[in-house]
């Protein structure tokens, strides 16, 4: 029961601890919070790529074949694309672009929001079991990838009417699922103690699929801080974080 309260603590930090930070960017002038949030987009993509290829990757290479692993991480990439497409949700880190795109799917975006929080959840839950600095670095790169998601997931609430309560009370009770996530996953893999690696490299696959295919190219599309240099740096910044972890 002792990997249980580490799973869901962990999760209460990766899901919560995001939406926390985000709510309180959402205090500073307009000037600064973009160019905030363009930095922690960033900071966000060194920490998935760090988490995924340097810990999630190796750690399932330890129990299965190149080719089981590798399978594990694609149907991860594949499974993120496909609930981006049935779910209608991305992330979205400038709010004209929220407006614009979700103006009338509000709804939706909170249950996609929860289902990849309960997604992250059950990631850190299965770290958590393969060892606990796994979990926590885990935990650290789910952390800040929510942060621009969660400001996203804000501006798509406010853009249809919400107030700044009503949209924050959304978001936490959106943040709970990763809390379920990590207990599910906690006693799926006591059952099934095989498809713990599996689930590993799956979460490598999904951390990498939220880099590349979101975060990178939203820093390619920002026009409010192009400089190449300073984004490389912060990248850096995130991939150093886990690797002292």
């Amino acid at each position: 029961m002792l990997l249980l309260g580490y799973s869901v603590g962990l999760s209460i930090i990766g899901s919560f601890a995001g939406l926390l930070l985000a709510s309180s960017v959402l205090l500073l002038a307009d000037r600064v919070r973009t160019r905030l949030v363009s930095w922690l987009v960033s900071y966000a993509v060194g920490t998935l790529l760090g988490a995924s290829l340097l810990h999630l990757v190796p750690e399932a290479l330890e129990s299965l074949s190149p080719q089981a692993a590798l399978g594990a991480l694609l149907a991860g990439i594949l499974t993120f694309f496909m609930l981006e497409k049935l779910v209608i949700y991305r992330h979205c880190h400038e709010p004209d672009d929220c407006a614009v795109h979700h103006h009338t799917a509000a709804s939706l975006v909170i249950i996609g929001d929860a289902f990849h929080t309960f997604i992250d959840g059950a990631i850190i839950g299965a770290a958590v079991m393969t060892s606990i600095p796994l979990g926590i670095s885990t935990a650290i790169a789910a952390a800040a990838h929510e942060i621009p998601q969660e400001l996203g997931d804000f501006a798509i609430l406010l853009s249809a009417g919400y107030t700044r309560r009503q949209a924050m009370i959304l978001n936490l009770l959106s943040a709970t699922a990763g809390v379920f996530g990590a207990i599910v996953v906690y006693f799926a893999v006591n059952a099934t103690p095989v498809v713990l690696p599996y689930v590993i490299a799956f979460a490598a696959g999904s951390f990498l699929y939220v880099a590349m295919s979101d975060l990178i190219p939203d820093l390619h599309r920002n026009s409010r801080d192009p400089h190449p240099l300073r984004q490389t740096l912060l990248i850096a910044a995130g991939i150093a974080t886990l690797v002292i972890l």
